[in-house]
């Protein structure tokens, strides 16, 4: 499915269906025709968050069901990240199954390494000319300024510290970093893994502080793009 038509449906679940009725048993019944008991199971993954151990996590991604084919961003997000794509290095964190790798080294066929990072889904390993490296976002095993360009799609509402993510994410950039993450609204019952939820754009930016002074942040559909450029 396409991120595009998702979001249709994102639109009615999370903006029309109003908070009494997204918490309801009716929409737990309604859903589990949809989604099975997967959906009682992602419930109970947010209530435990704080508790989980490191094998409980691992296990629940592995059991997810691929939503959407090859990537979770749409068609503009790819684009306005492909375009903010700056120097020689790339490392995409949370890369799945490489198809935004792919999609950036057809448009910038100079650069001279490409990344991917990931902890549960090693698709990108098979990518001829991706470095795939298994890790954790909360501990890159990068040096500081290792990559002129990094680049983090939907993960950071999948992290429990995302704060320590950011963080890192900050320190193996050397030119800019591009992070996505989805507009939405949190709910007992979903129908995906996320910890931490933006509503609105500057429930993301709160999230990013300290801000740097070049920046830009947009809506693009119902996701949110943000953009540093950083010190060379």
């Amino acid at each position: 499915m396409r991120r595009e038509t998702t979001n249709r449906i994102r639109f009615v679940i999370e903006d029309i269906l109003p908070p009494i009725l997204r918490d309801s048993r009716l929409f737990l019944w309604l859903a589990e025709r949809v989604w099975g008991k997967h959906i009682r199971d992602l419930a109970e993954f947010r209530a435990r968050a704080p508790f989980l151990t490191e094998e409980a996590y691992a296990a629940l991604y592995r059991k997810h069901p691929r939503v959407h084919a090859g990537t979770d961003n749409s068609e503009a997000c790819i684009e306005q990240v492909v375009q903010g794509v700056e120097g020689e290095s790339v490392c995409d964190i949370g890369c799945g199954t490489g198809a935004l790798l792919t999609r950036i080294r057809a448009r910038h066929p100079h650069l001279a390494r490409v990344t991917g990072v990931d902890f549960v889904i090693d698709d990108a390993a098979a990518l001829p000319g991706v470095e795939y490296v298994a890790a954790k976002i909360e501990n890159l095993p990068f040096a500081d300024k290792e990559f002129d360009t990094v680049i983090c799609t939907h993960v950071i509402e999948h992290v429990l510290e995302y704060q320590r993510a950011i963080a890192e994410l900050r320190r193996i950039a050397r030119k800019r970093l591009i992070i996505v993450v989805p507009r939405e609204r949190e709910a007992r019952y979903s129908f995906n893994p996320h910890f931490n939820f933006f509503p609105y754009t500057h429930s993301f930016l709160r999230a990013m502080h300290p801000i740097p002074p070049q920046y830009t942040c947009a809506d693009i559909g119902r996701d949110i793009f943000y953009m540093e450029t950083l010190e060379g």
